[in-house]
């Protein structure tokens, strides 16, 4: 199995911390927060490649950072054909540029770069195994209100998603997801039907909403610590915790 971690957006939000440096890159608890994924896909002896999607403007950036990181595993840089906000592909855009690129017709384990969890992978892979389907990691946020800002799934007595929708007004319950997926080989396929067809190519989440009428696309629940790295605000919590942690661990 193939993982792809997605770096590609710009993250204004974050400005001025990634006006010329990469979200993924930026440090929580002393390190780069994408290295964090990274240990956690190289523990996983299944996954034999990993794959960084990002664009022409933090090109050098992580090869940079790619320099002085020692893997077990082989990892390679796709680089989309973008320099602004105003040109990116969006998440499954670039998704699907890239499989183009790599010529990959297998199953993927697809990861936001700015994605900061706890829970073990291999229990992902393993209910991916176990289900025999495309698998979505959601969160409980416990909250309505919270549940607004995210996709939110709704799924039935066997865990498979039976609807899905992006920053609802009035959603439908409160699993969020959480940019963290393995999708079959017929899942993948999907992308590319999917973009040909001229459909939105930015969230993820209207890529789900569009897979769970043709396939089979379950939620993996976990209630393991979860950072959705998008504001200073996010960021800041995060480092602290993270922090916090790594100096409980000396």
């Amino acid at each position: 199995m193939k993982a792809i971690i997605l770096a590609g957006g710009y993250a204004k939000r974050l400005w001025p911390l990634t006006k010329n440096k990469p979200k993924q890159l930026l440090s929580v608890g002393g390190r780069p927060m994408i290295e964090y994924i990274m240990e956690k896909l190289e523990a996983q002896k299944e996954i034999d490649k990993i794959i960084i999607s990002t664009n022409e403007k933090f090109e050098d950036n992580f090869k940079q950072w790619l320099s002085e990181y020692k893997s077990t595993k082989d990892i390679s840089l796709v680089i989309e054909p973008t320099l602004s906000e105003k040109d990116k592909l969006g998440s499954v855009g670039a998704l699907g540029y890239l499989i183009r690129k790599k010529n990959i017709d297998e199953e993927l384990m697809i990861i936001g770069g700015d994605n900061l969890f706890e829970f073990d992978l291999r229990d992902l892979i393993n209910y991916y195994r176990e289900k025999k389907g495309n698998v979505v990691a959601l969160y409980d946020l416990k909250s309505i209100q919270k549940a607004q800002n995210y996709g939110i799934a709704k799924v039935d007595e066997e865990m498979r998603i039976i609807d899905f929708v992006e920053k609802p007004e009035n959603p439908p319950s409160t699993l969020a997801s959480t940019a963290c997926y393995v999708l079959s080989q017929e899942g993948i396929r999907g992308i590319l039907t999917y973009l040909d067809a001229g459909e939105n190519p930015d969230a993820i989440g209207f890529f789900i909403k569009w897979l769970i009428k043709r396939e089979r696309v379950f939620g993996f629940v976990f209630s393991d610590r979860w950072f959705d790295i998008g504001s200073l605000e996010s960021l800041k919590e995060a480092d602290l915790i993270y922090t916090k942690n790594k100096g409980e661990d000396l």
